[in-house]
Formats: structure tokens, C-alpha cells, sequence
């Protein structure tokens, strides 16, 4: 399965790699836009989601790192709850 990177700018400034075990990303977000915080959490979750169910439906499993990697964007996201106009910005994509 082809994975990838994506690197994402949290509204702090603070940069972060980010990985799925498929390219569905490229279909939720776009390198150099900036999402609401809300916005990037929902387009994460259904991206990752897809992903993961992407390798069980390949190799019988589903993908443990797309699940580590949305729990740490869950986290990441909640810093910012209460900013509403908060942006993530997603900078580059890596195949």
C-alpha cells in the first residue's frame, strides 16, 4: 500500500509529521491551505478512518499507526478548543 507524510502546522507555530498508511489524504486536505481546528479534527478522523479500513481490508487488520496518529491529532486539536479561529495548516505531502 502506498503510505505517505504530511506536514502540518499547528495554530502555535509548532510544526509536525504527520502519517497515513494511504494516499486518501491527498483527498481531504491540500498542501499550503490552513483549516479550522474543528474542520481538520473531522477531515482527519474520516481520512484515517478510510486508511486504516484500507489495510484491513488488504491484509485482514486494521492500520495501528493511522489510529496512533489520529489520537495524537485528537490531542493536538484539543489544545485549541476554545480558539475557534484557530487554523492548522497543512504544508507539504511525502510519498
Amino acid at each position: 500500500m502506498p503510505e505517505m507524510h504530511f506536514f502540518i502546522r499547528w495554530p502555535d507555530g509548532v510544526p509536525e509529521n504527520c502519517y497515513s498508511p494511504s494516499l486518501i489524504i491527498k483527498d481531504y486536505f491540500s498542501p499550503g491551505e490552513s483549516y479550522r481546528v474543528a474542520d481538520f479534527l473531522e477531515r482527519s478522523r474520516i481520512a484515517l478512518t478510510i486508511a486504516s479500513d484500507r489495510v484491513r481490508q488488504k491484509f485482514g487488520f486494521a492500520c495501528s499507526s493511522a489510529a496512533d496518529q489520529l489520537a495524537r491529532i485528537e490531542a493536538g486539536c484539543a489544545r485549541f478548543a476554545d480558539q475557534p479561529d484557530a487554523k492548522v495548516s497543512v504544508e507539504t505531502f511525502h510519498e
